[in-house]
């Protein structure tokens, strides 16, 4: 039997907590004659799933005791969601023995599938918006540990947005509020890189959930970086959170409910229209809402209509004469003066 050859402590910094956050500033490093004998491995890097969905996000691991014949030490497991700004790490999900834990937003949500003593992997139910990110499965046994990170990405799309009071106007606080509000999350740069690959076209630059302004273009022209540039997604680079002032990208995925264009003997003022979609036993439309509708539904309908954040857009998928003849698109016709009778109105009946 080879015994341990050497133990080497490296105090670079420490660990703090907040609340359900932990801040790592530092890690202690062991190493052995043999090298480690806990490894933690993961069959696929990224899970796709759709917000409502269920999601198993895999993580195994092997493991051998440190002296022949002694007991293993006792399994820690331990979930963790990595931020951008990869210093912090938002606690999930905690197992060692019988003794289990859930954080924040994750209570009554997550548990360990435990298909074999040596799984790790973690299932998550009932998936929000907020869950996107990256996870990182972390497998502790006595002066042992080993890591994996998996991704959660989910089926949806990205739009970009501004406010009534008209383009630039949203500091990053703003901005997360403002998707928010329309039935969304801030998206990241994945999101909108997929999207520009998908072809998504925009030449107002916007918030990124990782507080740089970027923007898609995938047809160069002069007043969007320039008519001889390639192809791509621009970036403006980090801006001041408080001072910076551009719109958003927004991201949003899958409904639990109906979205429909209410049916109304004569046009609406957006107050009639709010009160139109209560007397249905819904609620105005939002505008994720209205994009999920068209992109993940193929929702189709030339009518202009009331949303709840008092514009007029209609959702095209089959593209044809008088209704969006070049692209399937939504149909962005303004921010009317609320007091115009000229539009119906969407609703949203969870």
């Amino acid at each position: 039997m080879k015994s341990l050859l050497c133990l080497v402590l490296i105090p670079l910094c420490w660990a703090a907590h907040h609340g359900n956050s932990t801040v790592y500033l530092d890690r202690i490093i062991h190493i052995h004659e043999n090298g480690p004998r806990l490894v933690v491995e993961v069959e696929q890097t990224k899970v796709i799933t759709h917000r409502g969905g269920n999601a198993t996000l895999p993580c195994k691991f092997q493991h051998e005791s440190i002296t022949a014949g002694s007991p293993s030490h006792k399994i820690r497991i331990k979930w963790t969601k990595l931020t951008s700004d990869y210093l912090k790490e938002i606690d999930v999900f905690v197992s060692m023995g019988h003794h289990k834990r859930t954080y924040g937003s994750y209570q009554g949500r997550v548990y360990l599938q435990g298909a074999s003593e040596n799984d790790a992997s973690l299932v998550i139910t009932d998936i929000t918006l907020e869950d996107y990110g990256r996870y990182k499965c972390e497998v502790i046994e006595g002066l042992e540990d080993d890591t994996a990170v998996i991704s959660l990405d989910l089926q949806g799309v990205v739009y970009p947005f501004f406010p009534r009071m008209g383009r630039y106007n949203l500091n990053f606080h703003e901005a997360q509020q403002a998707c928010q509000d329309q039935d969304a999350i801030i998206a990241s740069f994945d999101q909108l890189y997929d999207a520009w690959r998908s072809g998504l076209d925009w030449c107002n630059a916007g918030w990124l959930s990782d507080g740089s302004v970027q923007y898609p273009i995938t047809n160069p022209r002069e007043p969007c970086g320039g008519k001889h540039t390639v192809p791509g997604v621009r970036n403006y680079g980090y801006r001041d959170k408080d001072k910076g002032r551009y719109d958003v990208f927004c991201f949003t995925s899958n409904f639990k409910g109906r979205f429909y264009y209410l049916i109304h003997p004569t046009k609406l003022t957006y107050d009639e229209a709010v009160q139109a979609c209560i007397n249905d036993g819904a609620q105005i439309a939002k505008v994720g809402q209205m994009y999920a509708a068209w992109k993940l539904l193929a929702y189709d309908r030339c009518d202009g209509g009331w949303l709840a954040d008092g514009s007029v857009r209609y959702p095209i998928s089959r593209p044809r004469r008088r209704c969006s003849p070049n692209e399937a698109a939504v149909r962005f016709v303004g921010f009317p003066d609320k007091k115009h009778k000229l539009y119906g109105v969407y609703c949203y009946k969870a």
